[in-house]
């Protein structure tokens, strides 16, 4: 009897039944004919019965118990080519390409740091994006199993990245809560955060038009001085002179008010911190709830309705930055914003500091690395074409990053006008700029309201497929280990969605801002990038670059070319490696806002001891699993290590030489007339 098997570990069954028979043969060196438990495929049933050679053709997970009672599981595709596709991309481009890009490129050089960030797309995102893609879709498996498949020994990827995508679910939910919570508020005739006239503003409030009074008389005056006294003096210096006064006075913006005094509650005068968080805020908490039954019924029923989500949240935002670049372009001061984004300065590309936020940025915005890939991929076809798809995504992506930076900075160029100050004064990054400095220009507007409603649906969108993907890798994940978790699957969404909702409670309290930034902080910066950095080792140099080209040429018909080989094998592990040192050796405990600011926040010194801790306890599984997996291996040290690094195909094929792996199909060939 000759049996293709495909490499699925959907059932638990198996394991235990001819693991110690699997040791043996590996260590002796012999062959154990054992009875086979386990035989995955595609989704799709074909069963033909061909008399003359007994062959049965099987496209369907099929489990075999010690009594040869049969049951089969099927795994579930998508409905249409594009829906994968656009769940790609909906995942890739998320809110870092409209709060963190555009920042980034006017800080390092404006058009200049084009150049670094096009090569950490091509030499380091771009191979690391495809290749979880091709793991995905070969495995046909979530991060957890077919990362035990890949090399035992390094097992514990699958835990780490599960676990580090289920962190980033705790404050990016939240966040997206906000822009909903915006979302209703521009349902007014008068933008709430467009006056210092409301129940929670102080007398520190100022609006954009008593600041930039502030600015001309101050200048003003200056002149005069000067003009009297017969100096002679620079603008720049007066200018600069102002602004730090305007900057001492700490005068405050209603977005400002309205994002730390009414969104949350962080009134000076209550000492709010992380001890104290205060009391619960019910609006954002039912917006935090919103947010959740809508991921809720977007996933419930599996990738079948979450594809046809995607088609509104994917191509949505691009919809209404085509309709913000039309409306900056005639705002005044939108070219200076335009000069002040793309101005090259070729000088910034002697600083490391701006390579290294070319390498971040391009591995944080593409997304390798959450399981999310290689979850979406395993509910491809054996064949589908992987590799278009995913230079269509890495190619969007980065056109996303860049035009959003034009919207982004013809606002900031128009609200720089109507201000009196200097872009530099007013260029943001994070939460700030969408949901303080934008939401300001947007208020000095014509039809404010109407503006304000396309760009949170925006942010609402950009964030909410992201999710899709973030809450998809931990479901794919666990479901493929506990595969009853599957036949239940609205069950377990049901209970994933709620736990995550009951941890969000602390962010939705008067001070949980100071929450959430903690937890954008240390939950997934490093440990999602020393992750990777085993992910890619793993497979270059554990797995072996052949196996994975001949799985490659397995799916796709030919073999990797030697820029992927390269770039697998070398680039990519330096790659990821100087981001860790990096940002090691640049790290600065984070504090909340800038010492400057009204609202800022000194995070006490147990906090960042939690913080690394959290961050330590997704990443500590991969030296964990990879001990248990020595211990569990027999021999010396050196064939325990040999043993635990051999891949699940070879294992399966070393115990019984008459089972031809294969991921694409079974094929049983019988010598008996009857077909099994």
């Amino acid at each position: 009897m000759k049996i293709f098997v495909l490499g699925d570990d959907g059932d638990t069954s198996r394991k235990h039944s001819y693991v110690d028979d699997t040791e043996a043969a590996l260590l002796n060196d012999r062959t154990n004919v054992i009875p086979m438990t386990s035989i995955s495929t595609d989704t799709s049933i074909q069963e033909h019965s061909k008399k003359q050679k007994n062959t049965t053709v099987v496209n369907v997970l099929t489990t075999t118990n010690k009594s040869n009672q049969i049951r089969t599981e099927g795994r579930e595709q998508w409905s249409e080519k594009l829906d994968f596709l656009l769940s790609i991309i909906g995942f890739a481009v998320d809110l870092a390409n409209i709060w963190r890009f555009p920042y980034l490129c006017y800080k390092n050089g404006g058009g200049a740091f084009l150049i670094p960030y096009v090569l950490s797309v091509i030499l380091g995102g771009m191979p690391l994006f495809y290749l979880e893609l091709l793991l995905g879709q070969y495995y046909r498996q979530g991060a957890i199993t077919c990362w035990k498949k890949i090399c035992p020994l390094l097992a514990g990827i699958g835990w780490a990245v599960t676990i580090i995508a289920f962190y980033t679910d705790f404050y990016y939910n939240v966040v997206i809560s906000w822009g909903l919570y915006y979302l209703f508020a521009s349902f007014k005739r008068m933008l709430p955060w467009s006056g210092c006239n409301n129940p929670w503003n102080t007398k520190d409030c100022s609006t954009v038009n008593t600041r930039r009074d502030f600015m001309d008389n101050c200048t003003s005056y200056l002149n005069s001085t000067i003009n009297s006294t017969g100096e002679l003096l620079e603008s720049n210096f007066i200018y600069e002179n102002c602004s730090q006064q305007l900057t001492q006075l700490r005068i405050v913006s209603p977005a400002q008010e309205y994002f730390h005094l009414q969104v949350y509650r962080l009134k000076p005068e209550r000492n709010l911190s992380l001890s104290n968080l205060g009391s619960i805020n019910w609006e954002n908490l039912a917006c935090l709830g919103i947010i959740y039954i809508i991921c809720y019924f977007s996933m419930w029923k599996g990738v079948k309705t979450s594809g046809k989500v995607v088609w509104f949240t994917a191509l949505f935002p691009y919809f209404v930055l085509t309709i913000l670049m039309v409306r900056g372009l005639f705002l005044n001061g939108s070219m200076k914003g335009i000069e002040y984004y793309i101005r090259p300065d070729l000088s910034k590309l002697n600083d490391a500091g701006v390579w290294v936020d070319a390498a971040s940025q391009t591995f944080f915005s593409l997304g390798p690395g959450f399981g999310v890939l290689m979850a979406f991929a395993s509910y491809n076809d054996f064949h589908h074409n992987v590799y278009r798809d995913a230079m269509i995504t890495v190619a969007v992506n980065s056109i996303t990053s860049f035009a959003s930076g034009f919207v982004i900075f013809m606002f900031l160029g128009y609200m720089s006008e109507i201000s009196g100050r200097e872009i530099k004064d007013v260029a943001e990054q994070g939460s700030t700029l969408v949901f303080i400095v934008y939401p300001e220009a947007i208020a000095t507007m014509p039809w404010a309201p109407l503006w304000a409603i396309f760009f949170f649906l925006m942010l609402l969108t950009l964030g909410l497929d992201s999710s899709f993907g973030g809450s998809e890798a931990i479901i794919t994940a666990l479901s493929d280990v506990f595969p009853v978790l599957r036949r239940h699957r609205e069950l377990f969404v049901g209970v994933l969605f709620t736990f995550y909702f009951i941890i969000g409670i602390p962010s939705c309290t008067d001070a949980g801002v100071y929450f959430v930034e903690l937890l954008q902080n240390y939950a997934a910066f490093y440990s999602i990038i020393i992750a990777v950095l085993f992910e890619a080792i793993a497979v270059s140099w554990l797995y072996g670059i052949n196996r994975i080209s001949e799985d490659v040429k397995e799916m796709l018909g030919s073999k990797p070319g030697k820029f992927w080989i390269i770039t697998w094998c070398l680039i990519a592990p330096l790659f990821l490696g100087g981001i860790v040192l990096s940002g090691l050796i640049q790290h600065v405990a984070p504090n909340y806002g800038k010492l400057t600011d009204p609202y800022y926040h000194q995070y006490p010194d147990w906090s960042h001891l939690v913080g690394w801790m959290f961050a330590l306890s997704s990443v500590i599984f991969i030296p964990v699993v990879a001990i248990y997996q020595l211990l569990m291996e027999r021999g010396s040290l050196s064939t325990r290590f040999r043993l635990a690094i051999t891949p699940w195909k070879e294992r399966e094929k070393h115990v019984n030489p008459d089972i031809v792996i294969s991921t694409n199909f079974i094929e049983t060939h019988n010598t008996s007339d009857e077909t099994n």
